[in-house]
This record gives structure tokens, C-alpha cells and sequence, in this order.
């Protein structure tokens, strides 16, 4: 990958975390959202954008709905990238859940339950 494309990565997940701030649908609003990757094609089509979402409290929603709001609100997504990019082509937008954060806190999760039967069997 070139250095103007991974300016355009970089640029696009930038922006777009501080537009999905600005979408006011409660499929989005009720969780912690955060644009984890973008990958721009090297033509500008197609973006593939990944992000990450934790519930912040008891009427947050799961990624099926969150997944619709981001459909739902993609053509406003997509305009408000395309006045902040310099673009000829404002690249149609796909967004996928990246579960890293998930998996990081339950590898989390699980050492820590090793690491406490260990401290039981020396106390034993």
C-alpha cells in the first residue's frame, strides 16, 4: 500500500468517527462507537470501514441494529465525507463489525480467572 493511500485510510477513519458523533439515530447513539479501520480501494470506489461498538447502558442495541442505523444513515455518512475529503470519487462506504475489542476483553477474561485458580492453589 502507498503512502497516499494510507493518508486516505488514515484521513477517511478520522473523519468518519467525527461524523457518526454527528448521526442522531438511537441505533448508533446508544452505544460507544468507534471507527477502527478504514481500507479505501486504490481506484476510491469502495471503503470498507470497521468499527467497534460497546452497549453504554441498559437499552443499548445489538450489532444487527447498529448495522441498520449504519444503513440507514449512510447516504448522510457519505455526504459529509465527501465535503471533508479532497476526492474526485467519494468512495461508497461498507461497514463491518470488528470484534478485536470483544476478543481482547474476554483473552482479558480468561487469564485473569487462570491467574486467580493459581493464587487459590498456592493458598491451598
Amino acid at each position: 500500500m502507498g503512502i497516499r493511500q494510507e493518508k486516505i485510510n488514515e484521513q477517511t477513519q478520522r473523519e468518519l468517527n467525527e461524523i457518526i458523533r454527528s448521526v442522531k439515530d438511537y441505533r448508533i447513539t446508544s452505544v460507544l462507537f468507534n471507527i477502527t479501520a478504514a481500507r479505501v480501494s486504490k481506484d476510491l470506489s469502495v471503503a470498507k470501514i470497521y468499527y467497534s461498538a460497546l452497549p453504554t447502558g441498559k437499552n443499548a442495541v445489538d450489532i444487527k441494529e447498529i448495522n441498520k442505523g449504519l444503513v440507514s444513515a449512510n447516504g448522510y455518512i457519505r455526504s459529509e465525507l465527501a465535503k471533508r475529503l479532497n476526492l474526485r470519487i467519494t468512495p461508497k462506504l461498507t461497514f463491518e463489525f470488528d470484534n478485536t475489542v470483544e476478543k481482547a476483553m474476554h483473552i482479558e477474561k480468561v487469564l485473569k480467572e487462570i491467574d486467580d485458580e493459581s493464587i487459590n492453589k498456592q493458598n491451598s
